[in-house]
């Protein structure tokens, strides 16, 4: 299995692979991530690995979506662990995302605006806080390959998830909003689907949680399936629901 050390970046949010996470970084531990991986060469990816808080917070003074202009004071600067207790990797849940960086950009007031893509799955074996920002080891979490006829049931079920998602859309967005998106728009690969219904269907931080820590591809569908037939059922019954755009993340301050 393949392990390797990374910058590590906790969210109070799942990152699935192949979605684009948008980051507003202004706390010290992480602008220096950020500087540290800016020394890195433009062809090298400069990756990090993104973990959901498990206990503890996101420490951040201000709300998720924070305009490009933030506050004249500095943050105060925060030991690497510092929110996370004293053994951090108890604070986080073991299985993350590693998150590519496509664009880092450093503002005047030395935060950083950040566009990441979600790789590979992988699993936390040590956290490190001895640096100005934490480290982890982690090895690479494969999807466990399909048998010839688990393969024919997840693509089954992905057209199943589908199928349920539009339904899900179109009860949370009301009939009078734009028109959902056409067969054209959507991937028809059943890994990535049941990534990215992961992604755009509006759960809890566990719940997603376990959607990206499932086994293989079949497991997840089958319970985006469940969930989606639930979560649809649900609203059917609270029209007053206002609409969401499942496909817009908000930034997340750190």
């Amino acid at each position: 299995m393949t392990t390797a050390r990374l910058p590590l970046f906790p969210l109070n949010a799942v990152l699935f692979p192949g979605l684009v996470l948008p980051l507003n970084v202004f706390e010290e531990r992480y602008r220096a991530m950020m500087r540290e991986l800016l020394k890195s060469d433009e062809d090298e990816p400069r990756r990090f690995v993104v973990v959901a808080i498990r206990d503890g917070r996101e420490i951040a003074p201000t709300a998720t979506g924070m305009p490009d202009t933030v506050a004249a004071a500095p943050p105060p600067e925060r030991a690497p662990a510092e929110g996370f207790g004293p053994d951090p990797i108890q604070t986080f849940h073991r299985v993350g995302c590693v998150a590519d960086a496509a664009t880092i950009r450093e503002r005047a007031d030395g935060s950083f605006e950040v566009l990441a893509t979600g790789t590979t799955r992988v699993r936390l074996l040590s956290v490190e806080a001895s640096g100005p920002y934490l480290t982890a080891e982690v090895e690479e979490l494969d999807e466990e390959p399909p048998g010839e006829d688990e393969g024919d049931e997840a693509g089954a079920l992905a057209e199943g998830v589908l199928r349920a998602f539009r339904a899900y859309q179109k009860r949370l967005a009301g009939a009078s909003e734009r028109s959902l998106a056409t067969g054209a728009d959507l991937p028809d690969d059943p890994s990535v689907i049941s990534y990215l219904v992961a992604a755009a269907t509006v759960l809890d931080v566990p719940t997603k949680q376990r959607l990206l820590q499932a086994p293989d591809t079949a497991t997840r569908l089958r319970e985006e399936l469940t969930l989606l037939r639930k979560e649809t059922a649900v609203i059917r019954h609270l029209p007053s629901l206002p609409a969401t755009d499942l496909t817009r993340a908000p930034t997340h301050p750190n």
